[in-house]
């Protein structure tokens, strides 16, 4: 039987818990949607940016990914309002439509061969339209649930939902993994990416059909007929400092921390297998695949004791425990997944002596800069392109920018003393001399399929969504805990999208900027531990725990 309206529901129906598989089941649709473009940013570069170089091509495809993130705070403040507004239900229906349509389309989309500059403008364009969709889903169906949820089990309810996104991944891992060895790499890399993006036509169909079955939520409802909703949801949440500073706190003592380190962990350990250790792209989706079946059922245990023991503690400390183990954690990574070029790293190391005003940020927005009018630039533009490793040494002005690879030094051209024709030839010589070395000191063009430790490959990915399982399975029920009912919606979605959106969302192309400019591969994790660092440190002074609260008013 159904809850009644106003019932204090400690004990969940039948009919409940099919209503909240069903949020679930919909929702992990909603991610898969989302996270293809993720999985396959390296054909998307290929295929929307190939006007530009390659390096600069990956990293504007990984902003173009970020795009959908950047606009999800704008679609939680509108579908927010809404959902306080009129209702959870038929949010869920308007956020499920626009999500499936614009993946769709992305399938359709032509390439920038066929279109010119208007197709990474238009695929821009549906990024933005998915984050927008997806910024209004998840306070939605976090709301949705906890309010179905019995009372000390909301913990455990919504962490089905914390599993959805890994399911998503999980999902759209098996799809383009099916599809890629159905028909071969080659064609996979042709036209073949673009079924992935096609069949999600059919997941929308299946996912307005259970969304259409859902009833709205006891507490919602009971508001509704009792005339208590807000009638100014964003000014109720956002305009008044007793609200204001929870979304503050929130923000800061929970959710920027989750957020880097749900990213890292799942999406940045991919791209490190992928395009830094060189592991073929098939490879790299299986082992990810393994690692994500692991743990997911984590999800459920953490959501399961932040009932028995509290949110805050096991956020904290998967916080904690994150930033102290990354560097550790990806280094065993490179030695499991490419030894050779650990050996190399370690034996031959790589290092660029220039004075810094011959040097550039290896990042050009545009892809126009070659990096060919220094000889700092040419020595690292060559080594970042070929993921090679190095440190910097300063020399004093008016140095020529030179490579040490092991006991050997190549000088750079000096484009001011050699030019036109004859500085492409030096050019050209100088990176066929540093590809020379690179060879003999034993740095690999790509990993060795043999020699990959796949078991201890799977073990660290584990540990690292592991991490991710601490932090994100509690929080829903923490943010949901956090926020009066009557704007709960709107309050918690801005918080959630502004650190998933923008401090984990922007993540794989903040670190990829970072280790382009500084030559170390694994200097970008500065930026997930200096953020989770912030999240303990904020959370232990202001965070207060939530769950015990009741969160039917």
């Amino acid at each position: 039987m159904a809850s009644v309206p106003g019932e204090k529901h400690h004990k969940a129906t039948q009919n409940e818990k099919l209503v909240i598989a069903a949020s679930s089941l919909g929702t992990v649709f909603e991610w898969y949607d989302f996270y293809l473009y993720g999985l396959l940013a390296t054909f998307i570069s290929a295929k929307f940016f190939s006007g530009v170089n390659e390096t600069t091509g990956f990293i504007l495809a990984l902003a173009a990914f970020a795009a959908g993130f950047a606009v999800r705070p704008f679609g939680a403040l509108v579908f927010g309002r809404v959902g306080d507004l009129v209702g959870r239900k038929y949010t869920f229906l308007v956020t499920m439509a626009l999500m499936g349509l614009s993946t769709f389309a992305v399938g359709l989309l032509p390439s920038y061969e066929s279109i010119g500059v208007a197709a990474p403008f238009i695929l821009v364009a549906l990024r933005l339209v998915q984050g927008l969709a997806l910024g209004g889903e998840y306070g939605g169906a976090a709301t949705y649930v906890a309010e179905h949820a019995p009372e000390g089990k909301r913990g455990l309810y919504t962490s089905w939902i914390q599993t959805t996104a890994t399911l998503g991944l999980f999902a759209a891992l098996l799809v383009v993994i099916g599809v890629r060895f159905t028909i071969g790499e080659d064609a996979f890399a042709d036209w073949g990416w673009r079924v992935p993006f096609l069949l999600s036509m059919i997941l929308l169909v299946v996912s307005l059909w259970i969304r259409l079955q859902l009833s709205e939520s006891p507490v919602f409802q009971k508001m509704k007929d009792e005339g208590t909703t807000s009638k100014a949801p964003l000014t109720e949440a956002f305009g008044r400092w007793d609200n204001l500073k929870w979304v503050l706190v929130a923000l800061f003592g929970a959710v920027a921390g989750q957020a880097v380190i749900w990213y890292a962990g799942q999406f940045y350990a991919l791209f490190f297998l992928e395009k830094t250790l060189k592991v073929d792209g098939a490879t790299t989706n299986i082992l990810t695949a393994i690692a994500l079946l692991l743990a997911t059922p984590f999800f459920v245990f953490f959501g399961w004791l932040s009932d028995k023991i509290g949110r805050k503690p096991i956020i904290l400390t998967g916080c904690a425990i994150a930033a102290l183990s990354y560097f550790p954690l990806f280094s065993a990574l490179t030695e499991a997944a490419n030894p050779a070029l650990a050996h190399a790293q370690s034996s031959a190391p790589v290092k660029v002596t220039a004075h810094a005003d011959e040097c550039s940020v290896q990042f050009d927005p545009v892809g126009k800069n070659k990096f060919d009018s220094k000889s700092c630039d040419i020595a690292k533009a060559f080594l970042a392109k070929n993921g090679v490793s190095y440190t910097n040494i300063e020399g004093p002005a008016g140095t020529v920018a030179s490579v040490h690879i092991g006991g050997k030094t190549i000088t750079a051209p000096a484009p001011d003393a050699v030019k036109g024709a004859a500085n492409k030839e030096a050019i050209t010589a100088f990176q066929d001399a540093v590809k020379a070395e690179l060879k003999a000191a034993g740095y690999p063009d790509k990993a060795d399929p043999e020699a990959i430790d796949r078991p201890m490959v799977v073990l660290i990915l584990f540990a690292l969504v592991l991490l991710v399982t601490m932090v994100y399975g509690p929080i829903a029920a923490m943010l949901v805990e956090l926020f009066p009912s009557r704007i709960r919606y709107t309050s918690m979605s801005l918080p959630y999208h502004i650190g998933n959106g923008w401090f984990g969302g922007f993540l794989p192309t903040t670190i990829f900027a970072i280790v382009a400019a500084t030559g170390n591969i694994y200097s970008g994790l500065w930026y997930p531990i200096i953020v989770a660092g912030l999240t303990v440190v904020v959370g232990i002074v202001a965070l207060p725990e939530t769950y015990r609260r009741n969160i039917d008013q």
